[in-house]
């Protein structure tokens, strides 16, 4: 029995993306690649899924799972991989700690416990997908700015988003070209958005991987429907994609 690589993302709860991610840096390569270059997966492979999975579970990092997977640790190097593992679970754990106090705050000061910002911290969810695209220190740094700011600091980033949003969708309907100095103001003022965030290329001065980001995210608000719906529809998103791909070729 084989699996795609689409079936066995869905089966497991992760993304193709990451599965491909593993495949390029060798730890969980598909049982074979068809003549169409279609990744299959078989019962071996899957079974090493399961055991990638649960391990990062335990926080583990992708080179750690790799050297068990490997067997090329041995029984002393294994603890102290083991107690890491446990080391980034306590973090995690610390952080949500964080966020339901932002959430008790919330509440005492008569805000609604609905909002948005009380579950925000909880990205974790994203982490495979965010360290496929850009590595493991770069989640680490976002989701730890993320935990460490108060509520009133998330409420105030979420609104400086919204209005960034709300300014693109703007100017979409206005009709404006990607490549006028209006949509390449509102992508500039979306790279420096992105510039706040410690671990991303942009916040790191890396143009080469900057310029990577900016694109990717563009082909993202297109592609991914959690996020073509943000910029009003599809011809909104393709907007956004344009006018920042543009900015990324001619500006940064």
């Amino acid at each position: 029995m084989e699996w795609t690589i689409q079936e066995l993302a869905a089966r497991a709860g992760i993304t193709s993306r990451t599965l491909r991610h593993y495949d390029r840096i060798g730890l969980l390569p598909p049982s074979r690649v068809g003549a169409n270059g279609y990744r299959y997966y078989g019962p071996a492979a899957v079974v090493r899924l399961q055991r990638i999975l649960l391990m990062r579970r335990l926080g583990m990092g992708l080179p750690a799972i790799a050297e068990v997977l490997a067997e090329e640790v041995d029984a002393c190097d294994g603890l102290r991989a083991h107690i890491a593992a446990l080391e980034e679970e306590r973090d995690r754990i610390d952080r949500q700690i964080r966020s339901v106090r932002h959430t008790l705050e919330a509440l005492q000061a008569g805000a609604e416990p609905q909002m948005d910002v009380m579950l925000a911290g909880f990205n974790d969810r994203y982490e495979d997908e965010v360290v496929s695209r850009w590595g493991e220190r770069a989640f680490q740094a976002s989701n730890d700015w993320w935990h460490g700011k108060t509520l009133a600091q998330q409420r105030a980033w979420k609104q400086a988003a919204e209005d960034l949003v709300a300014a693109w969708v703007a100017a979409a309907k206005a009709g404006v070209s990607p490549t006028s100095d209006h949509a390449q103001t509102l992508a500039a003022r979306h790279v420096q958005w992105l510039s706040q965030i410690p671990g991303t290329p942009t916040a790191e001065g890396d143009r080469e991987r900057s310029i990577e980001m900016v694109t990717c995210l563009g082909d993202m608000y297109v592609d991914d429907p959690r996020f073509a719906g943000m910029y009003g529809d599809a011809a909104g998103a393709r907007f956004v994609r344009d006018a920042l791909q543009a900015y990324a070729r001619t500006r940064m």
